[in-house]
This record gives structure tokens, C-alpha cells and sequence, in this order.
């Protein structure tokens, strides 16, 4: 095999001390990418790394992978035999039983989630549980921390709109158990919202419940409670490892008295397969390697730098988190009662004109931005500022027969959910389908005015519900419905399948039909296409098969009633 340079043991000629000199391109490059601590050497493509154990196994790392000519031979052998640490065997988890909660937990559990319980005590507790939205996690999760020994004080960190939730669903569902041990039926565990960055005692409860982004601020204060379980509810948030809230999270889950970590999220993989990695590495340190270790054995490195699962390995790392890590139930195997989900792509007339109107305008400014940008960053900034407003374009351009698409449907359906992008798109519909009285759920609501809305739906006193795909994505139930129809797209599959589970759970008795109103001849094209592509990757690692988008025959017989009826009007 060839060799992609050397390796040589040396006195540096600065520093004085002992090193290890490395020289090729490949191998100077990969140093570069794993040791922080080396540093250029006196001849082209050679790197200097300092003599420590973890900078010998980070060079063995290296060498598993690119052959060096090794040139101090003895010194390396003797250096390694001290630095091999034996590969971590990680149990696996078999075949589940129906377990039983324990006595502090209040409520019934469906079979299935009797599983999930199970599959949480088998994993000690450090486990991701991903089954579709909808399926009750939350629950599970509570079964657990009231059945295992030792879970207090939690610490729960999710999504700043589904704080209030989980705090009712602690008092729904916990017993309060008092410091002799003795069950309090007719009480509940206390629980605190934390809802200031400032930092200052948080005082003692059972439950700190807070969003991501003021986590990193009050890291100190959790760090002081002595915190014993950690629950990230919507996981995916972690998906980056360079964030704050990531770091704060990690911090966290490494303190001595942390013995639990729990991640929740349907959607774990929100774009590409290798977002997986530092969630993992959360919940079990160790199980995917290094994330160099992760990427060189699973991923390659696309034309925008980003690390894409190989085809070939997506099954492989499924089937790894799956035995390791990770459970995952989709609704369709677990309840048996609970009507399909269908997905229809419609493809609606724009107004054209308006749109390469926009189009035009959009370009000739950011042509001007462009030439006046300084840095790469304001360059960079400008092209997404475009993009952005491309979009918005996409969507006003379809607006008028969006709705006239939702008016046909409601003539059909008792009860329809708009999902839009843009703040602008939904003024719009919200003041064009204003004879319906529609329920809204948009950016910027208070807990109590997002609350009203969605009771107004789900008891009835309105028949359509216009809500931000970002804001009413999570934490809601809208199961009153059975019609969801996106005037907009994201770029994120994992977004338009929040939202369509809002209505597809634990409750809706009826078959679900999602519509995609895709804009002929815009950038909904595009953006389409891009979510069949992301679609593909994250169904063959989490599902073991892929997902088809659409169910023509059953679609199609709604769409017919509904194109007969803008026929019969023109």
C-alpha cells in the first residue's frame, strides 16, 4: 500500500522539547483538522506535534487511515502500547417487554409506550427516543423518571413555546414523592419555568425547565443543583456542534452527578444524516467515534463543504443506532386505529408577471450590494438576503390561488390548517379568508394568546387554522383537522413533517391529507426538489426505507371535487 508520507520522532528546533514530525500533503492536512496543538515545520508539508498520549492516538488515528513510512519504529511501538485503549463494547438492546411504571407515575400507558419504557431502563437512561410526533415521548419519558431510582432534580431544555406543556404535563402525569419517600397522590412534583437569562439562585425543585437559548447564560446557576437527569425535548436543536446551546449541553451532561441524558425528537435529522453525530456523542459519548472518525467512515464532503451519509453506509448507521441508541416507532406500526397520512404534491398557477417583476428588482439590487460589499461576510449576507426575498416573492405570487384552493377544500372538509412562511404571506391569507374567522399561530404570540387560538380550533368555534410553519410546528395539537395544506415550502423535511403530525396523533380518527402547493415556474421548483433529496437521506438512516411523497389514488378523488369546483365558477 502506499505510503502518504512519514512519521519521525525529533527534537523540535524552537520549543526544545521531543516531537513527532509528520511530512505529506495528506497527513499535514489531517493534523490540521484533529490536533489543534501542532504547527508548521521548516519544510514544505510537514507538521510538528507535540509528545502527549492524546496526540499519539490522534497520529494512530491518522495512520489507520493514510499509511505512514514510520522512521522511529521502536520509540512508536513502545508509545502506543500505553495509549490503546480498547474499543468501548456497547450493550446491545434487545427485545423489548411490556414494563410497568412506577408508583409515582400517574396515567395509563398504550402498550407500545409500556415498551418505550422498557427501552429506556435497558439503555441505563441515556438513550434517544425517536418515534414519530405524536406518539406520546413526553409521556414515556415521565414513565421513566418516575419508575427508575434517583432521577431528581431534572432538568428539561426544550423549544421556548412547549415550556408551559411540559410543566402541565409533569402535574398531569407525576405523583409528588416526599423527602421520607412516601407518595403525595393528590399532589405534584414541583417545578420551576426559567425565563430570564440573569444569573441568581434558582432555589430548589424537582424540575428546571428551560428554552435553548438561554441556556449558555444560566449555565453556572444549573451547574450548582446537583442535577441528576437531563431531558432534550426536540433534540435536533443540538444538531450543531459550534453552537452555545450545544456546548452548554454538553458542559452539562459531563457533570459527575448527571447520570441521566435523555434526547426526544420525530425529526432528529433536520437536513443531511451526519447531524446525528453530536447529538449522539451527548446521549453516549463514544458510540459513533470521533466526529472525524464518524465522517471518514460514513460521510463524504459535498461541493459546499457539508458532510453527506454515503448512500452505501445510511443502513448501516440506522441499523447502528438502532441497536445501540436509538428507538424509533412510526405510527403505522403502532396504532393499529390511527388512520394513513397521505402526501400530495399540487402544482397551482403564479402570477407570473408579479413575480419576475420581483425577481428582476431583487437581482438588480443585490448586483449593487454586491459591488459595494467589503468582506465575504457582507457578500455572503446580501446573496441571502436575496434568496429570502425570492422566496417571499414565490409565495405572494401563488396567494391568490392558494386561496382559492382553501375556500374549494372548506366546502369539502369541516376543519383546514394553512401553514405559511413569511409573516407577509400570512397577513395575506389571514385577511383574504377573513369570512372564516380563522385561528392564527404566528412568531411573537404570548403563551396565552397562542393557547386561545388553538382552543378556538380545536373546540370548534372556527373551522380553519393559518399558522407560521416555524411557530406552529411543535407543541400543538391540531388532531380536529384531517386537511393540511402548505402555501409555502422549507428546506427542512423535518419541518413540513412537524407540522402535518400536528394533525396526524394520537386522537385523529381520520385519514390526514397533506398538500403541497407548489408555484409553476418559481423557486418552489427548486426548493422541491431539494426536499426529495433530504427526504431520501434521513428516511434510509432512520426508517430503513424510504418514505413515498405521494398517495395518488386517494388524493387525487379530493383534488378532482376541488378542481370541478374552480372549473364550475370560471
Amino acid at each position: 500500500m502506499k505510503d502518504f508520507g512519514t512519521l519521525e520522532y525529533v527534537m523540535d528546533t524552537y520549543s526544545k522539547n521531543w516531537t513527532w514530525k509528520l511530512t505529506g500533503l495528506r497527513a499535514v492536512t489531517m493534523v490540521a483538522r484533529v490536533i489543534p496543538q501542532a504547527w508548521y515545520g521548516e519544510g514544505p508539508d510537514e507538521a510538528i506535534v507535540p509528545d502527549t498520549m492524546q496526540n499519539v492516538q490522534k497520529i494512530k488515528w491518522i495512520l489507520d487511515r493514510y499509511p505512514l513510512e514510520i522512521r522511529s519504529k521502536s520509540i512508536w511501538h513502545r508509545k502506543i502500547r500505553h495509549v490503546t485503549v480498547p474499543k468501548k463494547k456497547w450493550t446491545r438492546i434487545e427485545k423489548l417487554r411490556k414494563a410497568n411504571p412506577g408508583e409515582q407515575f400517574r396515567g395509563t400507558l398504550l402498550n407500545f409506550q409500556r415498551e418505550g419504557l422498557d427501552f429506556l431502563t435497558k439503555s441505563y437512561g441515556n438513550a434517544l427516543l425517536a418515534d414519530e410526533m405524536g406518539l406520546g415521548k413526553t409521556v414515556q419519558t415521565l414513565a421513566y423518571l418516575a419508575t427508575e431510582k434517583q432521577t431528581f432534580p431534572a432538568l428539561i431544555v426544550a423549544p421556548l413555546v412547549t415550556l408551559n406543556n411540559w410543566q402541565r404535563e409533569i402535574q398531569k402525569f407525576l405523583k409528588k414523592r416526599s423527602r421520607n419517600g412516601r407518595i403525595v397522590g393528590e399532589e405534584h412534583p414541583s417545578s420551576v419555568l426559567i425565563r430570564t437569562g440573569r444569573c441568581q439562585d434558582l432555589g430548589r425543585y424537582n424540575f428546571y425547565i428551560i428554552n435553548y437559548d438561554l441556556l449558555y447564560k444560566r449555565l453556572n446557576d444549573l451547574s450548582k443543583l446537583n442535577i441528576r437527569t437531563i431531558v432534550c425535548d426536540e433534540v435536533q436543536h443540538l444538531r450543531s456542534k459550534s453552537t452555545k446551546k450545544y456546548e452548554a449541553v454538553k458542559n452539562l451532561a459531563a457533570l459527575e452527578s448527571v447520570k441521566y441524558r435523555i434526547g426526544l425528537s420525530g425529526t432528529p435529522i433536520y437536513n443531511r444524516g451526519s447531524e446525528i453525530w453530536p447529538i449522539v456523542d451527548i446521549l453516549r459519548p463514544g458510540l459513533l467515534g470521533t466526529f472525524e472518525e464518524f465522517c471518514e467512515y460514513f460521510c463524504y464532503v459535498n461541493e459546499k463543504g457539508k458532510a453527506i451519509v454515503l448512500e452505501n453506509k445510511r443502513a448501516s448507521l440506522g441499523e447502528e443506532l438502532r441497536k445501540h441508541v436509538m428507538l424509533r416507532r412510526k405510527k403505522s406500526d403502532v396504532l393499529k386505529e390511527l388512520k394513513e397520512k397521505v402526501r400530495y404534491k399540487e402544482f397551482i398557477d403564479s402570477d407570473i408577471n408579479y413575480y419576475y417583476a420581483e425577481l428582476e428588482k431583487i437581482w438588480r439590487r443585490l448586483e449593487e450590494e454586491q459591488k459595494i460589499a467589503i468582506t465575504p461576510f457582507d457578500k455572503f449576507s446580501s446573496y441571502k438576503r436575496a434568496i429570502q426575498s425570492e422566496r417571499q416573492a414565490a409565495g405572494i405570487a401563488k396567494v391568490p390561488h392558494v386561496i382559492e384552493f382553501v375556500k374549494n377544500i372548506m366546502e369539502i372538509e369541516e376543519s383546514v390548517v394553512v401553514f405559511c412562511h413569511h409573516k407577509a404571506i400570512h397577513e395575506l391569507l389571514h385577511r383574504s379568508l377573513s369570512e372564516y374567522s380563522p385561528s392564527s399561530i404566528i412568531g411573537g404570540q404570548t403563551d396565552k394568546e397562542r393557547q386561545v387560538n388553538i382552543d378556538r380550533f380545536q373546540n370548534g368555534e372556527t373551522k380553519l387554522m393559518v399558522a407560521g410553519l416555524r411557530a406552529g410546528n411543535l407543541g400543538i395539537n391540531l388532531s380536529r383537522a384531517r386537511y393540511v395544506i402548505f402555501a409555502e415550502l422549507d428546506w427542512s423535511p423535518a419541518i413540513h413533517r412537524q407540522a402535518e403530525d400536528r394533525l396526524h396523533r394520537i386522537g385523529q380518527k381520520n385519514t390526514v391529507f397533506a398538500y403541497y402547493l407548489i408555484g409553476n415556474a418559481t423557486l418552489d421548483d427548486h426548493v422541491a426538489n431539494v426536499l426529495v433529496d433530504k427526504s431520501y437521506e434521513i428516511d434510509t438512516i432512520m426508517d430503513e426505507k424510504v418514505e413515498t411523497f405521494e398517495n395518488k389514488e386517494k388524493a387525487e378523488l379530493i383534488l378532482a371535487q376541488i378542481h370541478d369546483k374552480i372549473a364550475t365558477k370560471r
